[in-house]
């Protein structure tokens, strides 16, 4: 006799998951909605990243939208910076500009007919209405009020019957167009602080189209998630006091019958504080994306410390993969409070991501940097990627950055008559001694190889001279490198040759005689 099936013990993925809200994980839809302004903000960088490990993680959908409807900020550059940015983050999207996707298009520019036909369906069901104060108006009345009276417009034209508004039409008053705000508190719950409530008296009526037919955020940013059918909205603090509005716009639309009909899920992610326990401004050193490109920092590694900016992945771990991140992420693990950004950290996670990747593929890292110095060709002479690729596992555990390598390994990739002495490295006239010695050595060596001039100096400057290593080999160092501080002498050395190395203690000798002189 069989035994019956027994019951499944899996549970549904449905619901083991709260942050799902009863969808199914590969049903989650987010996106990332920058405007094409300038340098990517790091803290926009940080919700790009969770919304793009939310979607991942769940196997769901990560949507890149672009809202340009403010012309007058707009950049062409920008907006291609901003893709070339996403790309090199490694924060690839699944619909948005260039891959297309079924609700398209995803720039807000040309989604103009789509904004002005939902306003039609919003007025007809008189969800909205025409507002024709002017500034003015509405600042004398706001002026007449108690002043612990609630600010905000006072809803004056929400009522007007056919015939005044008929009159105003006929006078070519122009007008705005409002949201009509039920009277009636607003809550949701929020995936990163939990129940949120904003009360009536707090979310006036407010304009969703400018007096000149200028669709505004308040209108384009909802109806774009209701038709492209988002189910999660996971952005900064900074954007909380907005989500009521959109909460009332949201429902309106369901209401009309466009878009999905569901409010999205809200999660606010905390702030990013710079110095002073302000508010990280992108007019504060250090907010944006460009200057951690340019300074060498690895993608993986700036988005790894992004991602500690309000999340962890374990209490005793700081340092981890994007994959890592992608299995372990929990939105709601994100902690409300504000977080600060603290450069020497970026810093060292940055080092550490360095020290892990495989030489091959630092080398490969660090040609840019070289070639953009001038000190390497564009594509590498063969000797030169030789040598970078010899030189590369010198530095690995020494730098902090990629830029660095421009002036660690730069003394390689030289003519011998290019290398300078650095000011701070300046040679005492006694240091001639020393360099005449280990010229004579590195002269009588038969191989040429690290061991054999370490042993060779060694002998010539410590044990022939009686000097400590220090004073031994430092002028000799400055008279290879131009530097106090280098990568490992000996190393070195044999990576410059025979021939370079005993040119540049000629020509440090030859400037201590004329300095001398």
């Amino acid at each position: 006799m069989t035994e019956p099936d027994a019951p499944s013990t899996l549970p549904d993925p449905a619901h083991s998951d709260p942050a799902l809200r009863g969808l199914r994980p590969e049903q989650v839809r987010v996106r990332f909605p920058p405007s094409p302004t300038g340098n990517l903000h790091v803290g926009n960088v940080r919700s790009a990243l969770f919304n793009w490990a939310f979607a991942r993680h769940h196997g769901g959908t990560f949507v890149l939208r672009i809202e340009d409807t403010d012309a007058g900020r707009n950049l062409e550059e920008s907006y291609t910076g901003l893709l070339e940015a996403l790309t090199w983050l490694g924060l690839d999207w699944d619909e948005g500009p260039v891959v297309g996707g079924p609700y398209g298009p995803y720039i807000q520019s040309e989604r103009s007919s789509i904004y002005s036909h939902v306003v039609e369906q919003l007025l007809a069901a008189r969800l909205v209405y025409r507002c024709y104060c002017t500034r003015e108006e509405i600042e004398a009345r706001q002026s007449a009020l108690p002043a612990n009276a609630p600010s905000g417009y006072d809803g004056f034209c929400r009522d007007l019957t056919d015939q005044r508004r008929a009159e105003l039409e006929a006078l070519g008053t122009s007008f705005v167009v409002r949201m009509r705000v039920p009277d009636a508190p607003i809550e949701f719950d929020d995936l990163v602080r939990g129940p949120v409530r904003f009360g009536a008296e707090h979310v006036p009526d407010y304009v969703l189209v400018r007096g000149n037919g200028e669709p505004l955020y308040t209108l384009v940013n909802p109806v774009d998630d209701s038709l492209m059918d988002i189910t999660h909205v996971l952005r900064g603090e900074d954007l909380l006091p907005s989500t009521p509005r959109q909460i009332v716009l949201y429902q309106a639309l369901a209401q009309i019958g466009v878009g999905s009909g569901r409010t999205p899920v809200f999660g606010h992610l905390p702030t990013v504080l710079g110095d002073g326990n302000r508010r990280l401004s992108k007019r504060d050193r250090g907010s944006g994306l460009a200057e951690y490109r340019e300074q060498g920092y690895l993608p993986e590694a700036l988005l790894n410390y992004l991602a500690l900016l309000g999340w962890a992945i374990a209490d005793d771990r700081d340092v981890f993969s994007l994959a890592e991140m992608v299995a372990a992420f929990d939105i709601r693990r994100v902690n409300a409070n504000p977080a600060r950004f603290d450069a020497r950290k970026c810093e060292a996670i940055n080092a550490s991501h360095i020290r892990a990747l495989a030489p091959a593929d630092l080398t490969r890292e660090l040609l840019p940097f070289l070639q953009g110095a001038g000190l390497v060709a564009d594509p590498p002479k063969l000797e030169q990627a030789q040598l970078l690729e010899a030189a590369t596992p010198l530095v690995q555990e020494r730098m902090n950055t990629l830029s660095e390598v421009v002036a660690m390994l730069g003394f390689l990739f030289r003519a011998d008559a290019d290398v300078v002495i650095e000011p701070a490295a300046a040679l005492a006239p006694q240091a001639d001694a020393t360099l005449a010695a280990a010229a004579a050595a590195l002269t009588e060596l038969e191989t040429f190889d690290h061991a054999a001039i370490e042993a060779a100096l060694r002998s010539a400057l410590v044990d022939g001279l009686g000097l400590k290593p220090k004073l031994a080999f430092g002028p000799v160092r400055v008279a290879i490198t131009g530097r106090k501080i280098s990568p490992p002498l000996f190393e070195s050395i044999e990576l410059l040759g025979r021939s370079s190395a005993l040119a540049r203690i000629e020509a440090a000798r030859s400037g201590l005689a004329t300095a001398s002189a």
